[in-house]
């Protein structure tokens, strides 16, 4: 378990994080999101000591990173793919880590074989490409079996196989009991990766729940209703009469359909049933990840383009 609590770093006159607290459980994955600038790197820094806060602390399963003993054999992290030698082979640079931290160099050859990287052990990382230097990091995070991963956007630079496969991996070693904190810009991805988030922006706490609440609670409800074409005045009159408004519209197949905005699926299901209107589809749609996000923390971005005179 991670604890962020009131955890506040300035930089002179800025603050890069103020007042954060959160937790990370284990046995999910937590997606942590933020705009760019928001304070999410340095707060994973913060984590694992890499960066002393002005205030606050974080602590792993109750003891600051530095207190841990053998650290990587406990806390796995990728907070940036390049810092490797890059005269340093893929296998050497792994067990240079292994040797550090009492770790036997047999598992460097299984961590290689776990992120693809076994038939370019010898290379040297000064030669790899953006997603092989991401898996080069992901191994050195796994390096010592650790019980927690700390990972910045893991799946920078990878193809869509390899970012399936880091979505895949890190819900299995969460499903292990593992405690996994994950940023990415993905959001998408994130959406199918993240069990719960913790939002920030402008370094403050925005959200702290599950990936479903936090879609459903920052987007109201629509709902879709089609009827064939005979029962379509019907249902049209049987929504006006209950004041539900809605527009017209076509889905993909080109079949007509009703939208109603912010009505669930239940109210418009009573309506149909006590007017006896025929319904051939009642589902409700949901605003993405990424729209929910933007809507959240649409005021916390500190730099905005203009389209047509508007900021987006």
């Amino acid at each position: 378990m991670i604890e962020v609590e009131s955890l506040t770093k300035r930089y002179g006159a800025a603050t890069a994080v103020e007042d954060l607290s959160f937790t990370v459980e284990s046995g999910i994955v937590t997606g942590f999101l933020g705009p760019n600038g928001a304070g999410k790197s340095t707060t994973m820094r913060m984590i694992v000591g890499l960066d002393r806060p002005t205030s606050g602390r974080a602590t792993i399963n109750g003891s600051a990173y530095g207190e841990l003993e053998k650290p990587l054999t406990q806390v796995g992290t990728l907070l940036d793919a390049k810092w490797v030698h890059p005269n340093r082979s893929a296998a050497n640079h792994l067990r240079w880590l292994a040797a550090a931290n009492g770790i036997d160099r047999k598992r460097v050859d299984e961590v290689l074989g776990l992120v693809g990287l076994s038939d370019v052990a010898g290379r040297k990382a000064g030669k790899f490409s953006l997603g092989m230097g991401q898996r080069l990091g992901l191994a050195a995070a796994l390096l010592g079996d650790p019980g927690t991963l700390i990972l910045d956007e893991p799946v920078n630079g990878l193809d869509p196989e390899g970012i399936r496969w880091v979505r895949d991996f890190v819900r299995h070693l969460a499903s292990e009991g593992r405690t996994v904190l994950i940023s990415s810009h993905l959001l998408s991805e994130m959406s199918m990766t993240a069990d719960r988030l913790v939002v920030i922006g402008r370094g403050r706490l925005v959200a702290d729940t599950t990936t479903h609440d936090f879609i459903r609670n920052s987007s109201a409800a629509t709902t879709v209703v089609r009827t064939d074409a005979e029962h379509l005045p019907e249902l049209k009159k049987a929504l006006t009469a209950e004041g539900v408004t809605f527009t017209e519209s076509t889905d993909d197949d080109g079949r007509t359909i009703l939208v109603a905005e912010e009505h669930e699926p239940d109210d418009i299901g009573r309506v149909a049933f006590s007017y006896g209107v025929l319904l051939l589809e009642l589902a409700e749609r949901r605003a993405s990840l990424e729209d929910a996000f933007m809507r959240m923390t649409g005021d916390a971005v500190d730099y905005q383009s203009v389209v047509n005179g508007e900021g987006k």
